[in-house]
């Protein structure tokens, strides 16, 4: 009885484990991995074009949505400043419309 107690033991601990790195991943690293895609996108309008977060939206699943917009930067001494989200020329980062 003893070694099924610890054989158990050890399997909560390694679920809980597995879930703190899944919960890491998500928190931390995944958002940024989000942003660097939507940048990558942005960059096929322009340079100096950049990605701005808009809002969270209902996907209709329950699934955290975030939208994006492609702003340009203004370009000062050759250098590209952060995208201004309140533009005219903002474009939509979803390229399949």
């Amino acid at each position: 009885m003893k070694e099924a107690t610890g054989e158990l033991n050890m399997t909560v601990v390694t679920i809980v484990a597995i879930a703190a790195v899944a919960l890491l991943f998500y928190v931390f690293l995944w958002p940024t991995i989000q942003k660097s895609i939507v940048n990558q996108t942005c960059k096929t309008y322009g340079s100096n074009y950049g990605a701005v977060y808009v809002k969270d939206a209902n996907s209709g699943t329950g699934a955290k949505v975030a939208e994006w917009k492609c702003c340009p930067g203004k370009v000062t001494n050759g250098k590209v400043g952060k995208p201004d989200k309140n533009s005219a020329d903002c474009k939509d980062a979803n390229l399949e419309k």
